[in-house]
């Protein structure tokens, strides 16, 4: 049965579309069938950061208004078979698109995918609630700093009310080294303030944010903790990968010292 599940944060900045593009890799890589959508219409930069963007020629707008089928709108990822993306449009009245007109699409989209991952635009206004309105999934990304995590408690008691119980909390930006020195809030910390499960931490690492060229280049740090993310949410049981390892022990306290200097 074809999952669908909404990639929000209730604000900006926390690399929601970087996870989103990040997951939907992993996923793809372990063999299901995945499309991201980008439900950020007019602000959408998915397409760019797949490296897609040279590439697209309808997008959702399109799908939506009968001026191409569905499948004419979906691209595949060059680096990552199995994966496809809906991109979103760059200049359009995103008043004229309802949260049915969404719904409606990811619908069609579940009947040819195993998962339809929907990047959420940023807010809790009327973008937030159309991309909401058409999953029955979530994971809810958050950064590990007391303002983020508090604005995500927010945004869970917002999508408990919708009706998505099936929330997926993941601490983005995380770094280790601060996580053992006491600078930044550990899982269970985030656990604590939210009351509810982290699913995944994910470091804060170049390489993810480079996707188009250093995807495929080796397993990083990064990589492997979205790997866990995704091997969780697709068995429902939390599988973390842990960011604090390579700092502990003797050696792990000259890794912190000199990432300190850096």
């Amino acid at each position: 049965m074809a999952r669908s599940i909404v990639i929000t944060s209730g604000k900006g900045g926390v690399g929601k579309t970087t996870l989103t593009a990040n997951l939907g890799r992993c996923l793809a890589a372990m063999g299901e069938r995945t499309v991201v959508l980008d439900a950020d219409i007019g602000l959408n930069n998915l397409d760019v950061l797949l490296g897609m963007d040279s590439r697209i020629v309808y997008d959702i707008v399109d799908v939506i208004e009968g001026r191409c089928r569905l499948r004419q709108a979906l691209v595949e990822d060059i680096d990552q078979a199995g994966l496809y993306i809906l991109p979103s449009a760059h200049s359009y009245d995103k008043a004229k698109i309802s949260g049915q007109h969404i719904r409606e699409v990811v619908l069609r989209l579940c009947q040819n995918f195993d998962f339809v991952l929907v990047d959420c635009p940023a807010g809790i206004e009327a973008g937030f609630k159309r991309a909401v309105a058409a999953c029955e999934e979530a994971v809810l990304v958050t950064t590990p700093h007391i303002s983020s995590v508090r604005d995500a408690e927010t945004v869970m008691s917002i999508l408990l009310r919708s009706g998505i119980t099936r929330i997926y909390t993941v601490v983005n930006r995380v770094r280790g080294d601060m996580i053992l020195s006491g600078e930044m809030l550990t899982k269970n910390d985030v656990e604590k303030l939210i009351n509810a499960e982290v699913y995944g931490m994910i470091p804060e690492e170049d390489a993810l944010n480079l996707l188009s060229n250093s995807f495929n280049a080796g397993i990083t740090e990064g990589y492997a903790a979205c790997q866990a993310l995704a091997r969780g949410i697709m068995s429902g049981t939390p599988e973390v990968f842990d960011l604090t390892k390579k700092y502990r022990g003797f050696f792990g306290k000259i890794k912190r010292g000199l990432r300190r200097r850096l």
